[in-house]
């Protein structure tokens, strides 16, 4: 009787695994894969909730006016409500006896309970095998498991990692009670924006209709990663209570040289690591590890900024302590939206071996601005600041690693204008922003109008053309920035080209752009190929 409860209250069975090269199956597991389909009752009863769910405010208006709600008209509906929860009931249980009946779920039930029981190695191979509601699988790695972590008073508390927050909108304004009232209405419009409109807008990937269209693709995604990269899933949790479900590809065994770093990637705002930028630096032979944003996918919680930096923080924490990689054998990869987490790691990793950003921006403002109507830009800014401050080119200045921004030639989306229009590409700004700080000499008013032709060029001609016609002499830029380093060691920000005449500047600064910029003739979304995944440059 216990088994058949199990049974009716388990999680969905999604797929069997194929036995793998390096582990034997349990006993009873096929060697072909299997899929487990979900009654398609149980489908729609999913989509339907989600449906009401955001359309109740609307129905409960709607009947409000027609005086539906009046006690005489409720409680026949009640008795409607009822019979509909009856009807779901017995659905459940009869979806609990087929389950019961079928031997590959009592084993996969009998497996996941002595997990939950004994998270034995052997216990969570056997777990491996199966593909199932990612709710029920057990926590692998805590944010408080690293020794240091509990010893230490500065790491990070139940509310959060340390996040850089933004400067007033009015400075020198005292904040006087009087001041606080005024503010407060903007303060409540912002809010909801951010949580309603606003969070969905900018994680679309959060959205759970998206996610169940997207599903099919999902589960054939972590199968490949599963079965042909033999990746190991793992649930971790963060500070805040979120688990995030993360996916590690362990290349180290591998007679590539690549293989002993460990690439960790950044998904976009649509992106999830089973169909995401993960396949680049896999291709490119990296051990990698990939993970969902929070709400995406497996992940639980919502991608606010806050929710974000401490999911990050719990992935380094898992490399590093579980995983057994060196800071400095790590690599931050990220495309797009993900440059936020990746700057953020960046910052509060400074060991880091390198940090990679693909079709990234430097501030989410001008993107926001860009979409929506111009009579709320003041309502837009401030939410932005406020709640989903994305404030990459920042974070990105506290590191002082080996830094390659990758720009997309025929972006459409972080671009300000139109595709066509190079120079509206907020690649260009986290460029210049990163340039300024770590060489502010160099890049003054000769070296920012040098760079800013070259970022102009749309193609590889027009490059080296703009490169050829300062005469940029490689060898003699290298010399400076070596002795340079010698003499005042690597940190930022450099004071060399003080004593340098303009000419000198200007090469040094078209120099420093090639080495930190790369173009890839592309769209936003067009993978990134692996031969175009290079470890950034540094002296």
């Amino acid at each position: 009787m216990a088994k058949l409860l199990s049974c009716v209250l388990g999680p969905r069975l999604y797929k069997i695994y194929r036995e793998r090269d390096s582990e034997r199956a349990p006993s009873g597991v096929p060697e072909t894969p299997t899929s487990v389909t979900t009654p398609p009752s149980s489908s729609w009863a999913s989509v339907f909730w989600s449906i009401s769910y955001y359309s109740s405010p609307f129905a409960f208006f709607y009947l409000y006016r027609k005086g539906y709600l009046s006690l005489s008209k409720v409680v026949p509906f009640s008795h409607y409500a009822g019979t509909l929860l009856l009807l779901l009931a017995g659905v459940a249980c009869l979806r609990g006896i087929g389950r019961w009946t079928n031997p590959q779920y009592r084993q996969f039930i009998t497996i996941l309970e002595a997990t939950h029981r004994n998270q034995s190695a052997e216990n969570k191979r056997q777990l491996a095998n199966y593909n199932f509601d990612f709710k029920s699988w057990p926590v692998d790695f805590h944010w408080e498991e690293p020794s240091s972590r509990k010893e230490s008073r500065g790491g990070p508390s139940r509310q959060g990692v340390a996040l850089l927050r933004p400067e007033p909108l009015h400075r020198g304004t005292a904040d006087t009670l009087l001041n606080r009232v005024k503010k407060l209405p903007c303060q409540i419009t912002s809010y909801l924006v951010a949580h309603t409109l606003g969070r969905r807008m900018l994680y679309p990937g959060s959205v759970y209709l998206l996610q169940k269209a997207l599903m099919p693709m999902l589960l054939q995604g972590q199968a490949r990663l599963v079965e042909e990269c033999n990746g190991r899933r793992a649930k971790l949790l963060a500070c805040d209570g979120n688990e995030i479900d993360t996916m590690f590809v362990d290349r180290r065994g591998t007679a590539e040289s690549q293989g002993q770093k460990l690439v960790i990637c950044c998904e976009g705002n649509a992106g999830f690591y089973e169909v995401g930028c993960v396949s680049t630096p896999l291709e490119a032979g990296y051990s990698v590890l990939g993970w969902n944003h929070p709400g995406f996918a497996g992940s639980t919680g919502v991608p606010f900024p806050q929710n974000e930096a401490n999911a990050m923080d719990v992935v380094v924490q898992f490399a590093i302590h579980r995983l057994g990689f060196q800071p400095q054998d790590i690599i931050i990869y990220a495309w797009s939206i993900g440059g936020f987490t990746a700057t953020w790691a960046a910052m509060s990793y400074p060991d880091i071996s390198a940090v990679i950003l693909d079709a990234s921006f430097d501030d989410l403002v001008p993107l926001a601005l860009k979409v929506m109507p111009d009579s709320w830009r003041g309502l837009v800014t401030r939410t932005v600041r406020q709640h989903l401050n994305l404030n990459n080119a920042e974070q990105l200045c506290r590191y002082q690693g080996p830094v390659l921004l990758i720009r997309r030639t025929k972006d459409e989306i972080i671009t300000t204008t139109v595709p066509e229009d190079i120079m509206s590409n907020r690649g260009n700004d986290l460029l210049l922003k990163l340039l300024q700080y770590r060489y502010p000499r160099v890049m003054a008013e000769e070296g920012l109008r040098v760079v800013r032709q070259w970022l102009e060029a749309s193609s590889q001609l027009e490059e080296a053309s703009i490169y050829s016609r300062w005469e940029v002499e490689e060898d003699w830029c290298l010399s400076v920035l070596r002795s340079y380093q010698a003499e005042h060691g690597p940190d930022f920000p450099w004071t060399v080209g003080e004593d340098m005449s303009a000419d000198g500047r200007r090469q040094l600064a078209l120099f420093l752009a090639q080495k930190y910029l790369h173009n890839f003739e592309a769209t936003h979304c067009t993978p990134l190929p692996a031969q175009n995944f290079q470890i950034p440059w540094h002296l």
